[in-house]
């Protein structure tokens, strides 16, 4: 069996993704992730009610893993064989934004994409290729698995949830963006190999491009610019923790989209099977995801020993102290802390620095710590757990779009006039 050619491929999508990088297109979708860093800093202000230090490297880390994650895609794709010829994307990107007004995480092309298989398959239009377009869908959440196993966790916004029982709980909203540039296959029949192409094994590409005479294609690398998305809950589990269970769960998931979507130029029955398979898959984890959180025990919750706490501001003089996300505050000055209202009439009481006993969720023991303030800071810098009497800033879970409202609004409507 022919080895891949790795050497001589591997430059060429440096290349192509050094030219995405040039194209003013790229940038635009930088910004927009930027912005979107920046309203979920907004929303951790306002959690706290306080204000916070910019921290820029969430974005520039999104951006790092975003290129990295490019030249990844690119090398699966080049490897498979998935083109953006037959791919469907001018189909499926109007799809997705409509099915994005029913539930917002329709907009995954996991969705998009099988609608578009099923329809090709049983309709005959529009002219895509099956196997490419589930390919495709499979590679991308590919590389989104890998980033948020490696950075899901990162910039977690702390939050408060009801649980199943309607408590309200803590914990943390994971939401990550990342810019994408990709060095994408494309192919053109008729037309003889330019000098300096490489010449490909015999069993490539594993997904054939579907064209009258393969035996005619050049293909050839193109850059282009995407983003991908991350939202998810932690309660039941750290956002570490959970990050990881959901870049298993979803890698999982495409590694048998992709398995699908190269057997199905076999058959039929394995192409509605794959096509069946992207969203219903796909639901499959979300479903998955969300029942472990909502029907696990919550973590971030009151303890009998002291003043739990969710969150911890980065370099605030909590943080300084050695404080973090987890931690039991057990005493302030040799006063016990039980509660909120216990530290809150302690601190006013007592001078700073303030001396803290606490809990190590990390270390697992007692340690002690000294909150001293710098210059101008007014704020501790910590956020505790939810009491039981917290009511605002409780975190709606549902991700219906405006159709989708208007359609549950309309079957209780329904329902209450006996029609159901």
């Amino acid at each position: 069996m022919v080895l891949f050619p790795f050497n001589d491929i591997l430059p060429m999508i440096l290349v192509n993704i050094e030219l995405m990088l040039r194209e003013p297109v790229f940038w635009v979708v930088v910004v927009l992730v930027v912005l979107q860093y920046r309203r979920m800093h907004s929303i951790r202000e306002n959690f706290y009610g306080v204000p916070i230090k910019s921290n820029w490297s969430e974005p520039a880390t999104a951006i790092v893993f975003g290129m990295l994650g490019g030249m990844l895609g690119s090398v699966i794709m080049v490897f498979t064989g998935v083109t953006l010829t037959g791919s469907g994307l001018i189909f499926i990107w109007p799809l997705a934004i409509l099915l994005m007004l029913i539930n917002a995480r329709f907009i995954c092309f996991a969705y998009a994409g099988g609608i578009m298989a099923l329809s090709r398959i049983i309709f005959g239009f529009p002219q895509v290729n099956v196997s490419q377009v589930l390919a495709l869908v499979a590679v991308l959440h590919m590389v989104e698995s890998l980033l948020i196993l490696f950075s899901g966790h990162l910039g977690a916004i702390p939050s408060y949830f009801r649980d199943r029982s309607g408590r309200v709980v803590g914990g943390f909203t994971l939401q990550k963006f990342w810019p994408i540039p990709i060095a994408a296959l494309a192919f053109m029949t008729g037309m003889a190999a330019p000098p300096g192409s490489v010449n490909m094994p015999d069993w490539w590409p594993l997904i054939k491009p579907g064209a009258a005479n393969p035996e005619n294609i050049v293909y050839t690398l193109i850059p282009v610019v995407a983003a991908l998305g991350y939202g998810d809950m932690a309660i039941a589990r750290s956002p570490v923790q959970k990050s990881r269970i959901s870049a298993c769960y979803l890698a999982l998931y495409s590694l048998v989209l992709l398995l699908l979507a190269v057997l199905s130029g076999r058959s039929v029955l394995l192409a509605v099977l794959a096509a069946v398979f992207a969203p219903m898959g796909h639901e499959l984890v979300i479903y998955i995801g969300r029942k472990t959180e909502m029907q696990g025990e919550p973590i971030y919750v009151p303890s009998a020993g002291g003043m739990a706490l969710l969150d911890v501001i980065p370099d605030s003089p909590a943080w300084r102290a050695g404080i973090r996300s987890g931690d039991v505050i057990v005493a302030v000055n040799g006063y016990p802390v039980l509660s909120k209202p216990d530290f809150a009439a302690i601190s006013y009481a007592v001078n700073p620095p303030l001396q803290v006993e606490f809990f190590s969720k990390r270390k697992k023991r007692l340690l002690k710590g000294k909150i001293s303030f710098n210059e101008g800071e007014k704020h501790l810098g910590i956020l505790p757990v939810p009491e039981g009497a917290e009511a605002v800033g409780v975190v709606d879970v549902s991700t219906a779009g405006p159709l989708g409202r208007w359609f549950s609004d309309f079957w209780q409507r329904l329902k209450r006039k006996g029609y159901t």
